[in-house]
This record gives structure tokens, sequence and C-alpha cells, in this order.
């Protein structure tokens, strides 16, 4: 006798996107941190920065401080827990028919769902270091190198499986079924590329070892130009796809997927340039971030209205969010409003109020944040109640034979 199963006790490769959903709602409480917790001398706050800004800020500023660290502590740990079971569960079903069937499909492409959860993962790791261990930024020269080699690992895993993928259907005629291509799903690999860019750009914009900024910026722009050309390519096939065939609706999340790419992309490209600045003596003027950031908020809203409508036309919130429908691929929702709520933390600061648009902590200030807030807490809600759906065993379950 069992019960009830869960929709997570079959496995998909997918899960690993309730992972990487976890760990970009830490990313979003530490933009509190970012941007509203002085750092001078320091591109990103650590926990020195923190408890000064304890001691002496307002309440406002201390209960900030508060909702952050928190949120933080809880979404990282709630995205190592769903990595570390996906790995389990992915190690297990390996060695299944299941998988050697997946791979000789479209949805082969979906295994990239792990180096973009790794990659998730070790940028959590980096933000639980600066926000919680103190005297972290004394020895992070020494940590760069050792957080590139990670992400190198991470990113050859990576091009492991694409290259396995590509090997495969590249080479033979008809291995690939373009009446299956009709989502954005194929833009999953360049999403893992994209990630582990943007970790590979984190020491360009921190550190202030020449050689450590340039290997950085090197390797940054290997993965980040591999996630550009593969997006591209993906996008236009599975558009022509789509227009013949339509959406298919289990992977109408998908549609969003630009999304998050433009947020990983706009901070990488942003760190690079940090590091070019400090670095290099490259110079980019307020004016110039403000509408590179704009053209990326652009995409980001063109991206969302086209994946809402079709997913409003389709019922797909109706069946799978607040319905009885479960599809692992309804994590793929996170990710852009995580996304969207990041980037335009950085719109705001770094480009409306650094070009002196706005005034930091003005009205229109304050009506662009709540925006940002409004969409952080959307994917609060909608991560615990996927959570629920699929990881939560019915109570009132009968017991059933096993098969």
């Amino acid at each position: 006798m069992s019960l009830q199963p869960r929709p997570a006790d079959t496995y998909n490769p997918l899960y690993f996107l309730a992972s990487v959903g976890s760990g970009g709602l830490a990313v979003t409480f530490f933009m509190y941190l970012m941007f509203w917790v002085p750092h001078p001398g320091r591109p990103v706050p650590i926990f020195e920065d923190i408890t000064a800004a304890w001691t002496t800020g307002t309440p406002a500023l201390r209960l900030a401080i508060a909702i952050a660290m928190a949120g933080i502590a809880l979404f990282a740990a709630l995205n190592l827990r769903a990595l570390a079971w996906n790995l389990t569960r992915f190690s297990a079903w390996s060695i299944t028919e299941a998988y050697a069937k997946l791979r000789t499909t479209n949805a082969e492409a979906t295994l990239l769902a792990r180096p973009l959860a790794l990659a998730m993962s070790v940028n959590a790791l980096f933000i639980l270091g600066l926000v919680f261990v103190p005297n972290l930024w004394s020895v992070v020269e020494i940590l760069f190198p050792a957080a590139m080699v990670a992400f190198v690992l991470i990113g050859a895993l990576a091009f492991r499986d694409i290259g396995r993928y590509l090997g495969r259907i590249l080479s033979t005629g008809g291995a690939f079924d373009m009446t299956q291509h009709n989502s954005f799903g194929q833009l999953l690999p360049a999403f893992a590329f994209a990630m582990t860019g943007v970790g590979l750009a984190a020491p360009a914009a921190m550190s202030h070892s020449p050689q450590t900024v340039g290997a950085a910026l090197v390797l940054s722009t290997l993965f980040g130009t591999a996630a550009f050309v593969y997006a591209v390519i993906a996008l236009i096939t599975a558009m022509s796809s789509m227009l013949h065939h339509g959406t298919a609706k289990e992977a109408a999340p998908t549609l969003m997927i630009v999304v998050p790419l433009m947020t990983i992309l706009g901070i990488l490209l942003m760190r690079q340039d940090h590091g070019l600045h400090v670095t290099f003596d490259g110079h980019t003027s307020a004016g110039e971030t403000l509408v590179f950031l704009a053209r990326f908020i652009s995409v980001q809203v063109l991206f969302l209205a086209l994946g809402l409508t079709v997913m409003r036309r389709q019922g797909y919130f109706r069946d799978f969010v607040f319905g009885s429908k479960t599809s692992p691929g309804s994590y793929a929702l996170v990710c852009p409003g995580v996304a969207f709520n990041v980037l335009l933390f950085f719109f705001v600061h770094k480009g409306l109020v650094a070009a002196e648009v706005i005034d930091k902590f003005s009205a229109p200030y304050w009506a662009l944040i709540a925006l940002t807030l409004a969409s952080q807490i959307a994917m609060i809600a909608l991560v615990f109640r996927l959570n629920r759906q699929h990881f939560a065993r019915p109570s009132t379950a009968r017991a059933i034979p096993a098969e």
C-alpha cells in the first residue's frame, strides 16, 4: 500500500527550475541591500556595510535590512534544498529508460536545466557570503579564482550536454521534430550559458587584480556570446514553428524566457563595463547606461506581454496554476517575474537616478519601486503555490495499492 503520488514523484529535469526560481528570489532581496545600504569603495554591500547601516540607519532602513536578510536566508535555503533534491533524483533517473528516451527527442535540451541550476546556486552562495560572513572581503581576491573555476566547470558541463544534443540532431537528418518546436523551450541552453557568464563576470566588476579582471572579461564574453547566438537561432526557428502549429500549451511559460535572458545578459554587460572602467580606464556615461537599460527593459515588456497574452488565451493559469493540472514547466513562470524585478531595480538606480532623471526616494522613484515589490510578492506567492502543487502529498489522500 502507498499514498497518492505527488507530481514530483514522476521526475523531469525541469524541476531544476524550482531551485533556480528560489535562488532568483534571494537575489531580489539582495537588491534592497545593493541600492539602499551605503557601501563606499565597494561595488556591492558586505556584512560590515550592513551592520553599520543597521547601527546608524533609520527605522525604515532597519526594517528593509531585516526583511532582506530574512528573505535571502529563506530562499537561498530553498534554492540549495531544491538543488540537492534534484541532483539526487537526477542521478537515479539518468539510468532509466525514461532518460534514454528523452535523449532521442527535442526534450534533450531540458537537460541544460542542471548546469543552469548549479550556476544559480553558486551565485546564491556568493550572496550568502557577502551578507552573512564577516571579513569576507579581506580574502575575496582568493575566492574569485576559485569561483571562476567552479563556473568554468559548470560551463563545461553545459557545453558537453549541448554538444551531445546538437551533435545528434545535426549529424542525422530528421532527428529534430519541428512540429514539437512550437515554444521557446529550446532557449533553455542559452539561459544556462548566460547564467554561467554572469557569474564569471562578477570578478570583472569586483576584483582589483588586472589578471583576474582580464580573465573574467574573456570567459564571461565567451559564455555571453554563446547565449546570444544560441538564443537568436532558437528564437527564429521556434517562432516559425509556432506560426504553423500554435504554441504548445504546457510550454507556454517559455514565451517569457527572454525576460530572464535580458536581465542576466544586461547585468553581465554592466559588470564588464564596470571592470573596464575601474581596471582598464574605459568609460560609459550615465546617459548611455540609461539608454542601454531602457532597451533591455523594453524587450522584457514586449515578451512579457506576448507570453501573458498567449497564456491568457490558452487558459494556462486557470489550468496549471490555479487549477488541478500540473506541469514542471510551470516553474518557468517564476524566472520572468524575478528577472523583471532585478533589472527594474538596476534601471531605476543605475539608469534614471544616476542620470538625474528622477531623484532617489522621490514620488516617481517609489512608484517604480512599488512595481518591483509587486512583482517580487507575486513570485513569492507563486513559488509557494507551485511547491504545494508539486511536492506536497495530500494529507487526506487514501492509501492505494502500489503498482
